[in-house]
C-alpha cells in the first residue's frame, strides 16, 4: 500500500465550499470518502491532492480532507496568491502541503509571449518554495510548456510538469516541443515529470497514441516520473476511469520494476513521505 496517486482533486458539498466565479467545468462530485474506496480498488495508499481549478485559491475543501488522512499518508499542492505570508506557508506545511501550482487553462490557444505574463508570479513563488524546500506545479498547454523552459531552467526549486507536459498525442514523441522538452527534463535534476491525464492529450482508443510519448519521458527521466490518477476526470469522467489508467501504466512501463519506481520509490523522494 505504498503506491501513490500523485495527482487527483476532491470536491465537497458547494454550499461549505463555494466554487469560483470562473469555472473551466461543471465541478462533480467526489467527496473524499469515494476516493479513497476508489484508491483501496487500484491498492493505493498514498496521496497528493491537488488544488483544483474550480475552487480558484480558497484551498479549504483539499485541507479538510488532508486533516482527515493525515500527514503519514498525505501531501497537497495548493493554489496560492504570491503575496503569500510566510506564517500562512508554514501553517500550510504542518498539514503536509509541499507545493503550489501554477495553473494556465490547458487549452487555452497558443499566445506567443505569453509566457512573460507568469514571470513575476512563478519566480515569487520559486523564492518562497525554495525557502521550504517545497516545489512548484505546472499545469499548461504544450505550447506554453515550451516557451516556459527558459524560465524552468532558472528556478531555485523543483518543479513538477503535469499530464506529460500537454503535448498533443497524436503529433507523437518527435514534435518539437516534446523533444525538447524530453531534452531538457532529462538534464535538470530538479524537474519531476508527472504521468498523468492521457485522456487530455489524446484522440486514439485506450489512449494508445500516448505510449511512445509516456516511454520516451520514462526512458529519459525514470527517477523522476510519478503517475497520479488524475480523479475525478472532470469533463472526461463519463469515458474514463483510473481502473483503465492504471492499466495503462502497463503499457507505459512495461517492466514490473520500473512501475514500482513510478509509483512508490520517485513519489516517496519527491513528496517526502
Amino acid at each position: 500500500m505504498n503506491a501513490c496517486d500523485a495527482h487527483f482533486h476532491v470536491f465537497g458539498a458547494p454550499e461549505r465550499y463555494p466554487y469560483a466565479s470562473d469555472l473551466r467545468y461543471k465541478p462533480p462530485s467526489a467527496p473524499l470518502e469515494d476516493y479513497l474506496g476508489h484508491a483501496r480498488e487500484l491498492d493505493i495508499g498514498r496521496y497528493v491532492f491537488v488544488q483544483p481549478s474550480a475552487y480558484g485559491r480558497d484551498n479549504r475543501c483539499m485541507l479538510d480532507a488532508m486533516r482527515v488522512v493525515g500527514p503519514e499518508r498525505c501531501r497537497g499542492i495548493v493554489d496560492v496568491d504570491e503575496r503569500v505570508t510566510a506564517a500562512e506557508l508554514e501553517r500550510l506545511d504542518a498539514l503536509g502541503v509541499r507545493g503550489v501550482r501554477i495553473n494556465v487553462n490547458p487549452i487555452k490557444p497558443p499566445e506567443p509571449g505569453f509566457s512573460s505574463s507568469l514571470l513575476q508570479r512563478i519566480r515569487t513563488l520559486d523564492a518562497k518554495c525554495a525557502e521550504l524546500g517545497w516545489m512548484l506545479d505546472f499545469l499548461t498547454p504544450g505550447w506554453l510548456t515550451r516557451e516556459l523552459i527558459p524560465v524552468f531552467r532558472e528556478l531555485r526549486s523543483r518543479f513538477s510538469v503535469a499530464h506529460l507536459g500537454m503535448f498533443p498525442a497524436r503529433d507523437g514523441p518527435q514534435q518539437p516541443g516534446f523533444t525538447e522538452f524530453v531534452g531538457f527534463a532529462g538534464g535538470c535534476e530538479r524537474c519531476w515529470v508527472k504521468l498523468t491525464g492521457a485522456y487530455r492529450i489524446s484522440v486514439e482508443p485506450g489512449f494508445a497514441d500516448t505510449v511512445p510519448l509516456a516511454r520516451a519521458l520514462i526512458a529519459a527521466v525514470p527517477e523522476r516520473v510519478i503517475w497520479g490518477s488524475d480523479y475525478p476526470h472532470l469533463s472526461f469522467a463519463d469515458r474514463v476511469d483510473s481502473r483503465r489508467l492504471a492499466a495503462l501504466l502497463e503499457a507505459w512501463a512495461p517492466d514490473k520494476r520500473v512501475r514500482d519506481q513510478i509509483l512508490v520509490e520517485n513519489p516517496q523522494r519527491c513528496f517526502g513521505f
